[in-house]
């Protein structure tokens, strides 16, 4: 499942000490269904940020976000809380697994926070799990896991709900050369498997130059990168 991502006018800035700082400049941007985006720009360009715009985690200033036919804009908290916890699953450079919790009972937190019934969420992470070759790893910690194993943790904790959007911060940048292309590697086989339309955000042009599209982000606007 996948559905289309559209943004229209959007501005974003921030107060930095005593002057006020635009992240973004009226980015405009659509992802079609079922594609996988990369998003490129030097640091501080705001990529993280439209990121956190995308996934509902902030709000614009001004300009419209619609994911799915849904205006964010227009979704109270509750509303929105829900929505992003079935509709959007994210990876971030840094794995924020929970420590006190196994790989198993990482993977299985957004279908018990959507109140799913524990045996289907149970059977949902282990096949996840399974599909990212961490079988023999389900009763194993976070700082029992190598980098690479944290990180295929995460992504399948993002993918539990089937969402239809995955927003992809760094999902690498953390890792090791050989971690990181095998980590790259699993979310391209599980994005094409699952459709999931993708907004990935990385440095390392050579990860982007295998997405199926490159935008560039900077002076607080998106630019497609040939």
């Amino acid at each position: 499942m996948s559905i289309t991502v559209e943004v229209h006018g959007v501005h974003k800035s921030y107060r930095d000490a005593t002057r006020r700082v635009e992240v973004l400049a009226g980015v405009e941007l659509t992802a079609k269904a079922g594609e996988l985006v990369a998003v490129v720009g030097p640091s501080g360009s705001g990529k993280s940020t439209l990121l956190h715009l995308l996934g509902a985690l902030d709000q614009p200033d001004s300009g419209e976000i619609t994911i799915g036919g849904q205006l964010l804009g227009r979704l109270g908290r509750r509303r929105l809380a829900t929505f992003r916890n079935r509709t959007i699953g994210f990876v971030f450079q840094f794995h924020r697994l929970l420590p006190d919790f196994d790989a198993l009972e990482n993977v299985m937190m957004p279908g018990r926070i959507a109140g799913i019934e524990p045996a289907r969420v149970r059977e949902d992470a282990q096949r996840l799990l399974h599909e990212v070759g961490l079988e023999d790893r389900l009763d194993h910690f976070p700082n029992q896991l190598s980098g690479g194993e944290r990180q295929r943790v995460a992504i399948c904790r993002a993918l539990l709900m089937e969402p239809p959007l995955l927003l992809a911060d760094e999902p690498t940048g953390n890792l090791d050369p050989t971690a990181a292309e095998q980590v790259f590697e699993l979310l391209l086989d599980l994005q094409r498997r699952h459709r999931t339309t993708t907004v990935l955000v990385t440095h390392n042009p050579a990860l982007a130059a295998r997405c199926g599209r490159i935008l560039r982000l900077e002076n607080g606007a998106l630019h497609a990168q040939t």
